[in-house]
């Protein structure tokens, strides 16, 4: 179901410039309510991903639109002009995603950022491990409300589990003192498996020992945080933690992957297989390495200019990932030559393989915008064996490359 919008503002000018900047930087729906009747209306004809709401409107001038679009379950934007202590604490009481002050265009921007973090919160895992099941639960469904995807569990134990079973988990925030497993003893054996560039950690107490929290900050714990805390500052929290894990993920993926393809660069390769190679040869497992060759590329850069060749080039890719295993590694070495390691295949099972990938090639051809096609054929050099070396094994199979070519290319020579 696509994303859908509500917005409540009887300022005209307000909503019409918010409904711009949604459907401009957000590509998604909204409607536009003008009244608390208005909305209830819409309510009832269309399912909202979320609602942005003013405080005052003509029909409910004490903001009764908070507690009947919330009613509906439909998670909450507020919008206000008035932001003193006391109007801060009666909001945050209730189950709404955030308030924002109208004060001008920054204010509009905050909103659309907001939503944009939120819309990125859908794709990760947070778990929240405590015995109590009341605060349990209170936490649950606050960070659901920041449409996180939510484990909720009752000691260390449990949650080491449904991390082995979820190792895509981003966010842990746990109790301290918990039966079974303690929150500290869960904190280490996190840590034993995952880095802070990869996940963190949350610990939440009501003890104010700064000894305790020196602790667990020493034993791996991104943030500590004293009961009873703010419902707000724990939201900012764990939005900065996440963007901060997304923005680590993005580098890394600079520093690991082609630019063109997104399939790994020859550094990345050569520093993830070295140690699988060293392991695989040691126990003499076999696994199947190739390199690949686009025949004739420069004829397609002369012909078609280097934009085509870089579509050509991606095109190509998406047919080899396509045909692949999840755990095999195809990795970019530059320009039209790619290396390509299959895991646990059979000499049969990988040649099946690469000549199912030569014959997609030769039979796939770019379609170009005008409607003419670039037919291509690529050439394979296969190698079974490890050789003394990683390099040693490459080095092989482009032996095999050159042996391809030199026959005629459309081939594959093992």
């Amino acid at each position: 179901m696509s994303d859908r919008i509500l917005l409540v503002d009887d300022n005209k000018t307000l909503s019409k410039l918010i409904s711009l900047k949604v459907k401009s930087e957000l590509n998604t729906q909204i409607d536009i309510a003008y009244s608390l009747a208005e909305a209830e209306l819409l309510t009832q004809n269309h399912f909202y991903t979320l609602a942005i709401l003013d405080l005052n409107l003509p029909d409910a001038p004490n903001g009764e639109v908070v507690d009947a679009i919330l009613k509906q379950k439909i998670p909450s934007i507020v919008l206000t002009g008035s932001v003193d202590k006391a109007f801060r604490t009666s909001m945050m009481k209730k189950d709404i995603i955030d308030y924002v002050h109208k004060g001008g265009i920054e204010d509009i921007d905050y909103v659309i950022d907001i939503i944009k973090r939120l819309f990125k919160n859908r794709r990760h895992k947070i778990m929240v491990v405590d015995d109590s099941s009341v605060f349990r639960n209170q936490m649950k469904k606050m960070v659901e409300n920041l449409f996180f995807q939510v484990f909720a569990l009752a000691h260390g134990e449990e949650a080491l589990f449904i991390l082995e079973e979820n190792p895509d988990i981003k966010i842990v925030i746990t109790d301290y003192n918990m039966p079974v497993m303690d929150g500290l003893e869960l904190t280490k054996a996190i840590r034993k498996k995952y880095t802070k560039n990869q996940l963190s950690i949350f610990v939440l107490s009501s003890t104010d020992d700064s000894d305790i929290s020196a602790m667990f900050l020493k034993r791996g714990a991104t943030d500590y945080i004293n009961k009873p805390f703010s419902k707000e500052e724990l939201s900012c929290r764990i939005n900065n933690a996440i963007e901060a894990l997304e923005n680590i993920d993005t580098i890394s993926n600079f520093t690991r992957r082609d630019f063109l393809t997104g399939l790994y660069n020859r550094r990345y390769f050569f520093s993830t297989v070295e140690p699988y190679f060293t392991e695989e040869a040691a126990l003499d497992n076999g696994f199947v390495t190739a390199m690949i060759d686009i025949d004739h590329f420069k004829n397609i850069n002369d012909t078609y200019g280097h934009d085509i060749g870089d579509k050509v080039i991606v095109h190509f890719s998406e047919i080899v990932r396509s045909n692949v295993q999840h755990h095999d590694i195809v990795s970019r070495f530059g320009g039209e030559e790619f290396c390509v390691l299959l895991k646990g295949n059979t000499k049969e099972e990988a040649l099946s393989v690469f000549e199912r990938i030569t014959q997609t090639v030769a039979m796939t051809p770019l379609m170009l915008e005008d409607g003419s096609e670039i037919v291509f054929t690529i050439s394979i050099g296969m190698v079974f064996t490890c050789e003394n070396t990683l390099k040693d094994t490459i080095n092989e199979a482009d032996q095999r490359l050159y042996e391809a070519k030199k026959n005629g290319r459309n081939r594959i020579a093992y």
